[in-house]
């Protein structure tokens, strides 16, 4: 007699998990492709072509006249105002305004973690704790004085004042690194030591090293805020030398003369604006959660 086959039953938290995650993922990524979709529609099609997933007419005009490869009567019949964003500069001065942010505050954050960390200096706990309360203060409130230390300066529409509040550290990050340098063992340090590595060498050349998952964690997280910063760098850096990304497609949607803005010519621009940091989290992400894995065995 042949014994009854039983069916594996799927457990209906892990359905209702899965199902959760799955409406999660369409939640967080439905707003990138929407903006893509409307990229690529035509001007004439924004309203008649709203309901479909994907657009009956898609093109490619809409991102050539962002980049400035067409001229001004066929950028006005594509729906646009004429007006010309100098994408490649203002991409540049993103590149410049996020690199020196990541890099350099990184840098310093990951010194002030360690010293918090392992120094003993009178004043540590203290200073420690007023870092952190500075957690609790809104940026907005720190806005004003910095524009006008920035402007008493005379660093305005330069990449000094648009850098100076936010290249040396943050209390985040701080407290972040931080802890994660108590979690190094003292016995790696001690055996440095033994083997004449100074204070400097300690942290350049022993914990350095040992911490590039959360010194990427770090960069990353700094990168992405950088990059979509928009209010100071509209206060600080509003004239061509230094004007980034998210400042000028703020001015191209204002130079728009009909009464809506220019839908498709802002989503073609918002597109090639998320570009970088997309490629950026693709190369970067993978090794970022293995780091992460590796940096947590104990």
């Amino acid at each position: 007699m042949k014994a009854p086959t039983t069916r594996a039953r799927v457990p209906l938290g892990r359905i209702a998990a899965w199902a959760v995650l799955v409406v999660a993922v369409v939640a967080t990524v439905f707003p990138f492709y929407w903006m893509v979709r409307t990229a690529l529609t035509p001007a004439a099609d924004l309203y008649s072509d709203a309901t479909g997933l994907l657009p009956e007419h898609p093109t490619m005009i809409n991102f050539l006249r962002v980049l400035g490869l067409t001229s001004r009567q066929e950028a006005r019949a594509a729906g646009g105002s004429g007006a010309k964003v100098d994408f490649l500069r203002y991409l540049l001065n993103s590149f410049v305004y996020c690199g020196l942010i990541t890099v350099i505050q990184t840098q310093c954050c990951a010194m002030a973690g360690y010293a918090f960390a392992r120094l003993r200096f009178p004043g540590r706990d203290l200073v420690f704790g007023v870092l952190i309360a500075a957690l609790m203060v809104p940026p907005i409130f720190t806005l004003l004085p910095n524009f006008v230390l920035v402007k008493s300066l005379g660093w305005l529409n330069s990449f000094a004042g648009m850098v100076a509040p936010s290249v040396l550290m943050t209390p985040f990050a701080v407290f972040f690194l931080r802890q994660f340098f108590l979690s190094i063992p003292r016995e790696i340090e001690e055996a440095a030591t033994l083997d004449g590595v100074g204070g400097w060498g300690m942290f350049w050349r022993v914990v350095l090293p040992m911490s590039r998952g959360p010194l990427l964690t770090i960069g990353l997280t700094t990168a992405v805020w950088s990059w979509k910063d928009f209010l100071w760098p509209l206060l600080t850096g509003r004239e061509e030398e230094t004007r980034v990304l998210t400042v000028a497609l703020g001015i191209f949607q204002q130079q728009a003369p009909n009464v809506q803005p220019d839908w498709t010519g802002l989503m073609a621009g918002s597109t090639l604006t998320v570009l970088p940091v997309l490629v950026l989290l693709v190369f970067l992400g993978r090794r970022l959660v293995e780091s992460l894995n590796f940096t947590g065995i104990k």
